[in-house]
């Protein structure tokens, strides 16, 4: 089973994750950026994202899968995927593959995010890239906000302003 904390950058996925992981610790988390970080290593993609890459997006699955395949224990993906044919088809794949995907989006309203970017630090000690990180972060909102709207169905809504325990209350039976 894997569970996949969708939502915009800023929104709470990975501090979500990390509560049903503290509350559900033999659960793996599997970060699917870590999967791109390592192929713009390798692969320069020419649009700046590396979920552009059909390579990114059947890496994400085959981890996915062989994660819960090899330990049977269930998996937390803290990851943004708002290009509705990108989510269909990284979701499709694992469910085609017999895995159960229980999908949350954190909605979160734009000023709330901005403010959230805006008080985070991604790259300490290094101011510029920072900010860099950052703009590039903000410069997706409108996007993500716009995901809500587009969401496969099944989807959990997820209001994003809640308290993380609360929010986490609400996914923990789907971990069962």
């Amino acid at each position: 089973m894997i569970i996949w904390v969708n939502g915009a950058f800023g929104s709470g996925k990975t501090t979500l994750v990390d509560e049903l992981h503290r509350r559900r610790p033999d659960a793996l988390v599997y970060d699917p950026e870590h999967t791109g970080f390592v192929l713009r290593n390798i692969v320069r993609e020419h649009t700046g994202d590396f979920q552009d890459l059909p390579l990114w997006r059947s890496q994400v699955v085959g981890m996915a899968l062989d994660l819960v395949r090899a330990y049977g224990r269930p998996v937390l993906a803290p990851m943004t995927v708002v290009d509705p044919g990108y989510a269909e088809e990284i979701f499709g794949a694992l469910e085609s593959a017999g895995t159960t995907v229980h999908h949350f989006f954190l909605d979160v309203p734009a000023h709330t995010l901005e403010a959230r970017l805006d008080a985070r630090t991604v790259v300490p000690g290094d101011a510029e890239r920072d900010e860099r990180v950052r703009r590039w972060g903000k410069a997706q909102i409108p996007r993500c906000v716009a995901a809500a709207s587009a969401l496969r169905p099944g989807t959990v809504r997820l209001d994003g302003e809640r308290t993380t325990g609360s929010l986490a209350d609400e996914v923990m039976p789907y971990l069962s």
